[in-house]
């Protein structure tokens, strides 16, 4: 028989079981199949990435390809939204995602993620991203020199002041996210790489890669085109950063 003071050490002892396998936050990441087959690849290497990495580190990564999921009883059970390769393009999904923003949720976006043009008709979601609209690509995607405009900040930290990223579709944006006086810029293509490209050249311009606005919990990578992206450490590293530093984890 236990006595009733070993009972009450039991319990106590499973209680701080309980509470030291809490995850230190929950991240969902959206992804889509149907999508150009560069995107498709960059999703089947960032997914496992990730997943072994919220092992290590003890937070929760749930993929999923339905994006009906961006609904307000869904996001609720995370602190992290992540989209891979596609965004949400209905309004109840829209709405949606902007409350799940707006009440200090996070979001990490690559690449096509942050796509916007005249015809997506969105200006929440511009305004998210900084007020840039895609203006143009270089093509075929190329490796490019990357000036590290802060290596101090969480995402950036212990990056060189410049490093070569893999190969890449890079965008631009007009106007530059640069100039909205919220925006945080992390990396940026070093204009050295102009001309870029053989069929699509862009031939000069600013042109972030990785911001922050930050009026909001957010981070955007142009890395996310094919099955290259995660072959540089120094680049995987800033990819793993971004992530805890969203989830408010401990690198």
């Amino acid at each position: 028989m236990i006595k009733r003071g070993g009972c009450l050490i039991l319990l106590l002892l499973l209680v701080q079981l309980a509470f030291g396998q809490q995850p230190a936050f929950k991240a969902i990441a959206f992804y889509s199949t149907t999508v150009e087959g560069d995107h498709v690849d960059f999703a089947h290497d960032i997914i496992p990435f990730y997943q072994k990495l919220a092992k290590e580190k003890g937070f929760v990564f749930d993929t999923t390809s339905d994006w009906s999921k961006t609904n307000d009883e869904v996001l609720k059970q995370y602190q992290v939204v992540v989209w891979i390769n596609e965004f949400v393009q209905n309004e109840p999904q829209r709405r949606a995602f902007e409350r799940f923003i707006n009440r200090g949720g996070a979001w990490l976006g690559f690449h096509v993620a942050a796509y916007n043009d005249k015809y997506t008709q969105w200006p929440w979601y511009v305004q998210f991203l900084g007020g840039g609209v895609f203006y143009s690509n270089n093509w075929p995607p190329l490796r490019a020199k990357m000036i590290v405009d802060d290596n101090t900040h969480p995402v950036t930290q212990g990056m060189p002041k410049a490093y070569t990223a893999p190969i890449n579709e890079w965008y631009q944006w007009r106007p530059s996210p640069r100039a909205n006086k919220l925006v945080k810029v992390l990396v940026t293509l070093d204009p050295s790489n102009y001309p870029i490209g053989k069929k699509d050249i862009m031939r000069q311009g600013d042109i972030p890669v990785v911001w922050t606005n930050t009026q909001y919990k957010m981070v955007y990578f142009n890395m996310g085109h094919g099955d290259q992206v995660l072959t540089d450490s120094l680049q995987n590293n800033m990819f793993t950063n971004a992530l805890l530093w969203l989830g408010g984890a401990k690198k």
